[in-house]
């Protein structure tokens, strides 16, 4: 049996996972590592906990599963997207810790670039927004407060790169300089429409260009990992970054075609085909995938809290110690009681963009408890999807445009969360039988690429629904709690 490893770098743990040749998963490792927080709005992670959850998890389940790595064909990365890591071109020391997509700490700077006017260039280039969100003015803060960074990167001795890239750099031995064009386009520094770095971003934002890895198609060839990890060299051919990957994953080949996947944050994006669409609502216009030189682009919308609202209830509130144990709590939720949940712990997202916004809870009673919390967490990530939802029908409107909203990731295995998101959206939303889309679509472009996986018509032939979620709210109920969910944000936004 031939095997392809998908490698899922993540914003809280790494996954490993092996695929046999009819894309099924045979066997899977995971491991956590440590969220850094050094400030209020600040999130890091060290990049040798990066490098070894995703060396450890590999080598596990190729223990597990294989009688050696020879069975392994080929290697796909899928990854956290904007986190920025700058290391040394000859050691591959990082210089400072990676600073995660979440951290907010260039918001100001990136507030002085919209007053300064740039709005439109970076908009026009890279179909994004100014915001901290993206790479570009992460990697600035690096270079002018890293000690020597700024000097050592005009020498040439420093690359920058997402995640992908320092993995590619990490299991090639420091031979390939790489990253795939949707890590690329989530950068702020990457032209969209040209398929290359943009120099007049770089030269503003006083990057060079030097330090930028090679842009290649998702599908394409990253080296070869070093042959003493799995006993001899294997192709690295695949490399998306999640959110892409997860829309391949899905099928989500056709223009009008929408995914949205749960994980710490909530991504949502819609298929607009050969043509880069640009947003009136402020959504994000990206790359969902590269093949052959050609780009297919989406609309995107990006919540920066979904599975994470779980994960404050257990570690912060610590009303539960398990995510299954919200589905309970909210059943027993108190239906009179109208409690709402804004989860802006580290600023609001699409179509909102307000880095500097925390979060909130109304509605609060004498009676409310952890099931009416529990009940108001799974609530704002239906709201939140909604608010996405509206937008990208307002950008896209087209006969082509699916009603049907396709999810995965971790939080779309719970029912009660799932037929919220049916009722708020008024959608039919399609759960697949297999979650960790993620890791499958990242599977299937390093096995197609070498010839082992099927194409693309086949392969979206193989896409199988598990469920299908039907909205039974009324239409005036609907109507009701969604406009309580926007007074409550607009409430936020103005505190």
């Amino acid at each position: 049996m031939k095997y392809v490893l998908a490698i899922d770098q993540g914003t809280t743990s790494t996954r490993a996972i092996l695929f046999d040749e009819a894309l099924s998963p045979v066997a899977s490792a995971q491991e956590e590592f440590k969220q850094i927080f050094p400030k209020s709005g600040w999130v890091e992670h060290d990049p040798n906990d990066l490098w070894a959850t995703t060396a450890g998890t590999c080598r596990e389940v190729v223990e597990r599963a294989c009688s050696s790595g020879a069975d392994i064909i080929s290697i796909g990365i899928t990854n956290q997207r904007e986190t920025t890591v700058v290391w040394h071109r000859e050691t591959g020391r990082p210089v400072y810790n990676a600073i995660v997509w979440q951290d907010r700490r260039t918001a100001d700077y990136c507030k002085s670039l919209r007053d300064q006017g740039h709005t439109e260039l970076f908009s026009d280039r890279t179909g994004l927004l100014i915001d901290p969100y993206f790479s570009a003015t992460k990697l600035k803060w690096i270079l002018d407060n890293a000690d020597g960074a700024r000097d050592m990167a005009r020498r040439g001795e420093l690359l920058f790169g997402t995640v992908d890239s320092y993995l590619i750099w990490r299991l090639t031995g420091g031979r390939v300089h790489a990253t795939d064009a949707t890590n690329a386009a989530r950068t702020m520094l990457y032209d969209i429409r040209k398929g290359c770095w943009s120099q007049t971003i770089c030269n503003l934002l006083d990057i060079p260009m030097g330090m930028l890895p090679e842009v290649k198609d998702s599908a394409a060839d990253f080296g070869a990992c070093r042959a003493d990890l799995f006993g001899h060299p294997i192709p690295i051919c695949g490399v998306a970054g999640d959110q892409q990957a997860a829309t391949i994953g899905q099928a989500c080949f056709e223009p009008g075609m929408m995914k949205s996947t749960y994980g710490t944050g909530c991504f949502a994006l819609l298929n607009t085909g050969e043509t880069p669409v640009r947003s009136k609502n402020r959504l994000l216009t990206t790359i969902a995938y590269q093949l052959d030189g050609k780009a297919t682009y989406a609309l995107e919308g990006s919540i920066f809290i979904a599975g994470a609202v779980v994960q404050w209830l257990r570690d912060g509130l610590k009303i539960i110690r398990e995510a299954s144990e919200t589905q309970p709590l909210a059943e027993r939720a108190d239906e009179t009681q109208n409690v709402i949940l804004v989860p802006a712990f580290t600023g609001l997202g699409a179509p909102y963009w307000s880095p500097e916004c925390r979060g909130a809870v109304f509605g609060l009673t004498r009676n409310s408890g952890p099931n009416e919390l529990a009940k108001a967490a799974l609530e704002s990530v239906g709201y939140q999807t909604r608010d996405l939802l509206d937008a990208m029908r307002a950008d896209w409107r087209s006969d082509d445009t699916s009603d049907v909203l396709r999810v995965d990731g971790g939080m779309s295995a719970s029912d009660w969360a799932m037929q919220f998101l049916a009722d708020i959206t008024g959608a039919p939303v399609d759960r697949p039988e297999v979650l960790e889309t993620t890791a499958l679509g990242v599977a299937w472009l390093a096995g197609m690429k070498i010839g082992a996986m099927p194409g693309q018509d086949e392969f979206a032939k193989q896409w199988a629904l598990q469920r299908q979620f039907e909205p039974t709210m009324p239409e005036d109920t609907r109507a009701a709690k969604y406009a309580d969910w926007r007074r409550a944000v607009d409430c936020t936004l103005r505190y």
